[in-house]
This record gives structure tokens, sequence and C-alpha cells, in this order.
């Protein structure tokens, strides 16, 4: 499909598209069959064309929809038979940017259209429905209608001290205090926000030979990773996604922790570490058909205070190590499975949801993914925090009030009233071609 929007669209299709029944005027939101031509008159394709009039289309603008087959050659002497005609390629995101400037969609719809394009599983394309069908931006706009009417009590008793009655503290403080806790929380859903977004990082790391390429081919339900019988097989580690409950799993099988390898392998453990450092979620994986060795406890011991499971692997097998040994040196939970024949794998998989998103799934729409949000956010509600402290004792209105409104211009750059315009151009040149 190829997309024309703007007040001359309808004639610039209509000189290379001949309908199969002519029409002097199109109707709106109505298909036509026809041939799309080239500039000496020779039919490229056979297309269907629509034209949305405005303002009842995506940009608020006269749009055009020309829908050929889908073949790179057709599609390239199409689009060059429309440049030839006056149109010109559109810059990334423009369409959506024209429907924020016609006040079709706010900003935080114009940025869920990002998000619903990019979502890699179920759970982030709900929440990124939930803000293209507005509901972050009513939010927004309530907290902004319930600031509103603070600031201009206090401006008012600035302005006219004669007439205006002075503002209660009191009155004031118990208004705006469950603006800033609902902020706040807000605020607070943007980890499991960026995580529904970006996918939780979860890390398989362990001593060489415990299973960890086997139980990453068993997350996957592929043979992605090589397993021998052999130490240090993973030099290199391997990243992989995989969706579980709607939740997306970014899963990485990491080399070997130990001493004494060559050059490749102590280059292997290097990145190890890195992603150690990145992790969501540390799995740490301990073979029970061998005895634990000095290292594990120390590994563990590192990694302590760090979000992570205990993954006791090859239970299929006779144990050489007893469940309180390894519960005691174990600073996380502790699962049981086989990667080999898949026991307990379900089990793991849900535990890793758990761990991370414990506040469960958040509902629709009620949760942050942006950083831009979240630093617009935190910093309202820094305004909002500093308003509560003027108002003990006797409040210096002046202060009250820059507060007040440098709440609500952070409020307003999230939904795009206060924005300049090389921050428009930043969000929207992230959208591809044509959206």
């Amino acid at each position: 499909m190829v997309r024309l929007s703007g007040p001359e669209a309808e004639a610039i299709a209509r000189r290379r598209v001949r309908l199969r029944r002519p029409r002097t005027r199109l109707e709106s939101h109505r298909l036509y069959l026809g041939h799309f031509l080239d500039a000496r008159g020779q039919i490229i394709d056979e297309v269907l064309l629509v034209l949305m009039r405005a303002p009842h289309s995506y940009t608020r603008e006269d749009v055009v929809e020309i829908q050929c087959h889908s073949g790179p050659q057709v599609l390239r002497e199409i689009l060059s038979g429309l440049l030839e005609e006056g149109a010109r390629l559109a810059r990334p995101g423009e369409f959506t940017l024209r429907a924020f400037l016609s006040g079709r969609l706010s900003l935080s719809q114009a940025e869920a259209v990002l998000e619903v394009i990019e979502a890699h599983s179920a759970q982030a394309l709900r929440v990124a429905q939930g803000h293209l069908a507005g509901g972050l931006g009513r939010r927004l706009a309530a907290l902004k209608e319930a600031l509103l009417p603070q600031l201009a009590w206090v401006e008012a008793a600035l302005d006219f001290p004669e007439e205006a009655e002075e503002p209660d503290p009191g009155e004031m403080a118990a208004a705006l205090a469950p603006l800033a806790a609902e902020l706040q929380g807000l605020a607070d859903t943007y980890r499991q926000g960026r995580l529904l977004k970006e996918g939780i990082r979860v890390v398989l790391a362990g001593r060489p030979n415990v299973g960890k390429s086997s139980l990453l081919n068993r997350l996957l339900e592929e043979e992605r990773a090589i397993v021998t019988d052999l130490p240090g097989t993973t030099r290199d580690v391997i990243e992989e996604m995989v969706s579980w409950q709607g939740v997306l799993l970014r899963l990485t099988d990491t080399a070997g922790l130990r001493s004494g390898g060559d050059l490749v392998e102590e280059l292997g453990m290097a990145k190890t570490r890195e992603r150690l450092a990145m992790a969501d979620l540390i799995l740490y994986l301990v073979d029970i058909s061998q005895p634990l060795a000095p290292e594990d406890q120390e590994r563990l011991q590192e990694l302590a205070g760090r979000p992570g499971l205990t993954v006791v692997n090859k239970i299929d097998l006779p144990p050489a190590v007893s469940d309180p040994e390894i519960a005691r040196i174990s600073p996380f939970p502790v699962v049981r499975l086989s990667a080999r024949t898949g026991e307990g794998v379900a089990e793991l998989k849900e535990r890793i949801v758990a761990a991370v998103l414990t506040g469960g799934v958040p509902a629709q729409g009620e949760v942050i993914t942006q950083a831009r949000h979240h630093q617009h956010l935190r910093a309202a509600l820094e305004h909002l925090r500093r308003t509560l402290t003027h108002l003990k004792g006797r409040p210096a209105w002046e202060l009250v009030a820059e507060d007040l409104k440098g709440a609500l211009d952070e409020l307003g750059c999230l939904t795009g009233e206060t924005l300049g315009e090389d921050v428009l151009e930043e969000i929207f040149s992230r959208f591809c071609i044509g959206k």
C-alpha cells in the first residue's frame, strides 16, 4: 500500500490512476478499482484506491491509499510515479506527527503507535494498545485539571491581594497530597513497564557443564546451543528471545565460570560478567549429580543481593548433594528441574516472571513504559513535593506558584502541550517511513 496525505493527495493520485468505472467525484471511504499508469499511459498494476476526506482520516487531512500487488518493483514504480506528479517522500513518523499536530492524537497516543509496532509480546502489545486508546493521556489530563484550580487560587491571591482571599495552606495541602501520591504510583510502574516493553533480561550462569546450554535449548524448545560432555563448550554469549504467558524473556547463555581456562574461555567469562551486571534476573545453575565446588559458594556470594534463582539441574540423575547443602549456600530461592527431560521447566518460567514482575502484570494503559515519561513524572512529583513543603508554616506563595507551574509544565511535556519542536522531531524520528 502507498499512502498520500495532504490537500493535493486526491489530485495527484487521480492523475495516475485510471478507474475501471470513471467518476467525476470520489466518495469518501469507498474502494475503487482501477489501473495505475506510468507517464506514457502504460499499465503498471491493477490497484484499489480509497479516498478518506478530511477530517475523517488518520492525519485529519485528505488521505489517499493505493493498494497494489506486493512486489518491490511494482511499489517502486508506483512511488516514483506519485513523486513525478508532485508528491514527496514522508519523513519518519510524519503521518503520526501530522495526526498529533492536528489534534487527532495526544502525544502519548502518538508514541503508543510506535509501541504497538515494536511490541514483542502479548503483554507489551496490551499495554501499548491501552496507551493508544488514550488511557494514559486521560489520566494525565485529569491530573492537570486538578492542579490548575490550585495554581489559579494562588495567582489570584498574588495578583489581587485586596480582593482575593489568601489560600488556606492546610486545605491546599490536603488537595495536593493525593495528586502527589498518584504521580508517585504512576512513576513506580516504570520498572515493570520497561520490562514488559523491552523484555526480562535473564542470564544463565554457573560452572562449566552444569547444563546451561541444555536449559537454554529447553526454554527455547529448539537446539540453539551446542551441548557436549566437554567442559567449556560455550565460549561466547548466546542471546535468544522467547515469550512466556505474554511476557518477553531475553535469555542469555554464558561461558562457564571457572579458573584456569584458555584465553578464549577467559574472554568468554569476561562477557559473562558483563551480562550478569545488566541482568534483570540471574539463573545460577548447580548440577545435583556432582558435589558442590568451592567456586559455587564463591560465585553465589558474589551475586548475593541481585535478583536471582538457584536452579538445581539434572534431578533425573542420582543426587550427589543434598537439598539442605544447596539451601545453605544459596542466597536465592531454589528451583529443581531436569533440562534433559523437561521436568520443572514450566515452573521455572513461572518463577522467572513472578520474581521480576513482583506486582504482577499492570492493568491495561496504567503503566509507564518510556524513560521520557518517567523523567517528566519524577520532575512533576518533585515540584509537588516542594509545594507541600512550602505549605508548612507560613507559605511563600510566590514559591508555591512557581512549583505548581513547574509541575504543570512537566505534565504538559507528557501531553505535548509544552514540548519544543526539537523534542518532537527526536520523538518521531524513531518511527519508520510511512507511519
